[in-house]
């Protein structure tokens, strides 16, 4: 409403009561040679222009973006906030706090509500504790009292059958969690149950089915957070909570959050999205604008503020030819992130177009947009075409919402039209890639970008087995290179060697969101089954979908009980084996690969395949399509030649190749056709809207204002808000300050503030032990992002922080005043009670690595008012000003050392009453030095938001 380019609303059409931004018609022939992602954005900066967070010269910048790509910084406002509940909990907790401050300063807390709609996915929370239903002993992070009987578990041995656990002793172990379900179905003679043991009686149980007893745990260690996210979803208008084990964020993003076009009040516009999880690319190729960003900037856009982003370069990546029958989705995704990754797309938009679009499912295309930030992009985009509005209507949207949503998007020239007589936009350049050159490959076995042929595979990795140690090699010594280990693992011995597979996971970061590769995996398990061929059982196999739909038309397609057979049971719905959370191997298999120095192999068909990422001592890991993951668990080796080499003996002793139980693509269309239909998405689109039972039947409080619990160690209320007064105080001048640390160059946010395990020994962990809890129960920083007291202690715990003052990596730094080597939160305890400010002194590149809230949240609340560094990481400095720490950069050619400061001074630092952007501020130190600082305030929105002491004060005073 407050836009001054409200002459160009329009009716739509045949549609007179809808209106819109014809930004088309504003922008003229410049819009018409516009990339399509670019006119989102310049459609986004009209809607919203206000004169102070967007400006009109903004748009205009936007429009002028073939001349000033690159060259300018443009705020968008996205239309809505994807959450995930690592980063989600601490945007929440402050909306909490929020609510009780303005309550405390005379303002209505009811008020206080995400601007922006938000939808918070709990889905990080999962933990594989079973696995082909047999129970791990796994530990117990959520606290509470650790079930020490397990122990008796490791290494985990099933007894001869026995009669159900039938104790009347007060169990607590999952004899009571009910009936498998895998016993009933055509399948059932077929599938062979496996028993579990009762952690308390050693004594086989009922068998439930593997995702209930891992969602079972997941309730059970999670429980504080999950009533918190409760309560926020009763509390909070525009905040929407998808309970667990409904999909993954991006997932769910994908079937069951996007609009495409939105229409509020009969109001039309693009649908677009940012979100705290890597993954948010994915709906790019349903032609939504969306990409991950860090906590603070999406808390930012949830509080109404933009995102504000360097108006980037697009690259058209043109597509043409048409895929091999035998290439997957996987093969298009590996060969297309090779070739984007070496036409250089980092920090760029890419756009796809040409003939070979159209011949791309909407599957396809999402498997192409999630995998861009393996090769660098911010997002891949494909525009929606009539491919996009046929799977929209397969997936249930309304036939009058569809044929709004098409006169719109052609109104606004968002429609791709697939004719080749079509003008296609301007890009910064062109990369072009044929379908025809895809051959199946696989990644690995350390980094997702470099490929291997399938058929090149054995001697691949024989090549590594000789290169020396690095991004490929092993350097194993020729006479080591065909060593055995026999190995003894229930009741049979079997041989390990270099190449053996002992992890196979069908996850769900890539693959779900495409059907046909999916259901190729299950088509090759049920052809696999049939013909006699089994997976030996040290494997880990998993199958973790990304949600409901996925298990959905596996099992309606009569493959699920195949994959089971062959030990690929489904988890639960999350992230698992991707990002190391997979049960640890079996002990003797475990002893034999250290004993023996074999590389071992992980075979997935996910995104990450990082050396020692699944496991410790698995160290070749390869990225692999479903069928394949599939295909290499029935081989238990990655050296084999398919063509040449059989999998493995059927029954009769006859040998089968992988080119016998392949399924055709005829065979996948005819599935897929019969399965995938509009009802299962209609089907998870009610099973998302009732939730499950045990999130239906979870308590939690409705009380406008959240119950703080002041023993809790997951959730607690910050002290963000402590000074929020009506009138904001004019920054007062940084006297005496000492330095909390003096830091070299590249200080990554990992550094600052870790996400990992909390150490025994660090100052969380005293916090934690002092709370009653033991090691065990200490869980990591990401798990307790909600308890600022935790990540306060957690900031500068990096064991490999490199302190000058210290000279080498620990954690601690020195309190000047007494003398004292302290903690580095000891330390600025002691300032803060002193009434002394600190800063921090930093070499070049501060703030490197992935974008995190607490990186910048946590140096706040350790009383840090200034950063002095060479440069600052764009994005993290940003945050900084977010938060309200002043970001200040040594004159070009200046450093601490180039200027003889030691860090031992007292640092007064000048700030003005009226700062302006980029300007020279002096410092002066109690040695008398005095020397210039440029205050990195890039605009006038950002001085604004530091003199209210950050985004979060400065929206909560609009409530007062």
């Amino acid at each position: 409403p407050g836009s001054p380019y409200q002459l160009v609303i329009e009716a739509l059409g045949n549609y007179p009561q809808k209106k819109f931004y014809n930004v088309s018609k504003l922008g003229g022939a410049k819009y018409d040679t516009l990339p399509y992602s670019i006119r989102v954005l310049f459609e986004s900066s009209i809607r919203n222009c206000d004169g102070f967070l967007v400006k009109e010269t903004d748009a205009m910048n936007i429009l002028d973006w073939k001349t000033k790509q690159n060259n300018v910084e443009v705020p968008f406002c996205p239309a809505r906030v994807v959450l995930q509940d690592f980063t989600g909990i601490p945007a929440m907790v402050d909306f909490a706090a929020m609510r009780e401050a303005v309550r405390n300063a005379g303002g209505d807390p009811v008020k206080v509500n995400p601007a922006c709609p938000t939808d918070l996915t709990v889905d990080h929370s999962l933990q594989i504790d079973f696995s082909k239903c047999a129970i791990q002993n796994a530990p117990n992070p959520g606290g509470g009292d650790s079930q020490k009987p397990m122990a008796k578990l490791s290494p985990l041995k099933v007894q001869p059958r026995k009669p159900p656990c039938r104790s009347q002793t007060g169990c607590k172990g999952p004899c009571s969690t009910g009936e498998s379900s895998r016993n009933s179905g055509p399948f059932s003679a077929q599938i062979e149950n496996t028993p579990i043991l009762c952690p308390f009686h050693l004594q086989p149980v009922h068998e439930p089915e593997t995702v209930l007893k891992n969602q079972e745990m997941e309730f059970g260690r999670n429980r504080e957070r999950l009533q918190f996210f409760k309560w926020s979803s009763k509390v909070f208008k525009n905040v929407s909570i998808i309970p667990p084990e409904t999909g993954m964020a991006h997932q769910v993003n994908l079937e069951y959050l996007s609009r495409v076009v939105f229409e509020v009040k009969d109001f039309l516009y693009p649908d677009s999205v940012v979100g705290t999880d890597s993954h948010m690319t994915m709906v790019n190729g349903l032609g939504i604008l969306g990409w991950g960003v860090g906590g603070i900037e999406t808390e930012a856009v949830m509080l109404g503020m933009p995102v504000t982003l360097t108006l980037p370069e697009v690259v058209g990546c043109e597509l043409t030819g048409t895929a091999s029958p035998l290439a997957t989705s996987i093969d298009i995704v590996l060969s297309i992130t090779k070739h984007l990754r070496q036409a250089e797309v980092a920090g760029k938009f890419v756009e796809f177009f040409g003939s070979g679009v159209s011949q791309l499912s909407v599957a396809d295309r999402t498997t192409i947009a999630n995998m861009c930030p393996e090769y660098g992009a911010i997002l891949s985009f494909f525009p929606v075409d009539n491919v996009t509005l046929k799977h929209l209507k397969h997936t249930g949207f309304d036939k009058a919402k569809l044929e709004v949503m098409e006169a719109y998007l052609k109104a606004v020239k968002l429609f791709r039209n697939d004719e080749s007589s079509s003008r296609e936009p301007e890009y910064s350049q062109v990369v072009q890639f044929s379908l025809s050159s895809i051959i199946p490959y696989v990644s690995g076995p350390k980094r997702s970008q470099d490929r291997v042929a399938v058929n090149n595979m054995k001697s691949d990795f024989q090549a590594c087995l000789n290169e020396k140690s690095g991004v490929k090699g092993f350097q194993i010594a020729a006479e080591k290179q065909n060593d055995i280990v026999p190995v003894q693992y229930e009741g049979n011995e079997y041989k390990l060697s270099h190449g053996c597979i002992v992890i196979a996971a069908v996850i769900s970061c890539t693959n779900n969101c495409n059907p046909s590769v999916m259901l190729a995996a299950g088509l090759l398990a049920k052809k696999a089954v049939e013909a006699g061929l089994v997976v030996k059982p040290y494997i880990r196999t998993s199958l973790a979908p990304g949600s409901g739909m996925v298990t959905h038309y596996l099992s309606s397609s009569g493959v699920l009980p195949y994959l089971s057979k062959l030990g690929f049971e489904v988890v639960g719905y999350g992230c698992s084996t991707c990002v190391g959370n997979t049960a640890p191997l079996p002990e003797a298999i475990r002893n034999a690969i250290k004993q023996g120095d074999i590389i071992a192999c992980g075979v997935l068909s996910g995104t990450k395949n990082f050396e020692g990422r699944l496991c410790d001592c698995v160290r070749a890991n390869y990225l692999a399509s479903p069928p394949l993951v599939v295909a290499y668990a029935i081989a238990g080796t990655v050296r084999i030649d398919f063509e040449t080499e059989p999998l493995g003996t059927g029954f009769n002793g006859k040998s089968i190749y992988l080119r016998d139980i392949w399924p055709t693509r005829k065979e996948l269309h005819t599935v897929e056709e019969e399965c995938v239909i509009s009802s299962m998405f209609k089907e998870l689109k009610e099973k998302m809207e009732k939730g499950n039972k045990r999130w239906n039947l979870l308590e939690a409080p409705e009380s406008t204002l959240f119950p703080w619990d002041l023993k809790s160690t997951y959730i607690r209320c910050p002290s963000f808000f402590d000074k929020l007064a009506k009138e904001p105080v004019s920054p007062q001048p940084i006297e005496n300050a000492h330095v909390l640390l003096y830091l070299g160059d590249s200080v990554t946010t990992d550094h600052i503030s870790p996400a990992g395990s909390i150490a025994r020994s660090s100052a969380a962990a005293k916090y934690l032990t002092n709370k009653g809890l033991t090691p065990r129960e200490f869980n990591s920083y990401g798990a307790r992002r909600g308890n600022d007291a935790v990540m306060t202690r957690g900031t500068f715990a990096n064991i490999k922080l490199l302190n000058k003052f210290i000279g080498k990596p620990a954690p601690k730094t020195i309190h000047f005043p007494s003398g004292q080597t302290l903690d580095v939160f000891e330390a600025a305890e002691l300032y803060q009670k002193e009434g002394i400010p600190v800063i921090i002194l930093a070499g070049k590149k501060y703030g490197l690595g992935s974008s995190r809230d607490w990186a910048a949240k946590g140096p706040f609340l350790l009383g840090v008012k200034a950063v002095l560094a060479e440069s600052f990481e764009k994005v993290h400095r940003s945050q900084l000003v977010g938060i309200g720490i002043a970001p200040l950069q040594f004159l070009p050619g200046e450093n601490p050392s180039i200027l003889g400061l030691t860090g031992k001074e007292q640092f007064s630092i000048l700030l003005p009453p009226e700062l302006s952007p980029g300007m020279t501020l002096d410092i002066k130190t109690s040695t008398g030095k005095v020397f210039s600082v440029v205050a990195l305030f890039e605009n006038e929105m950002e001085i604004t938001l530091y003199q209210y002491g950050g985004s979060l004060n400065f929206v909560a005073r609009r409530f007062l």
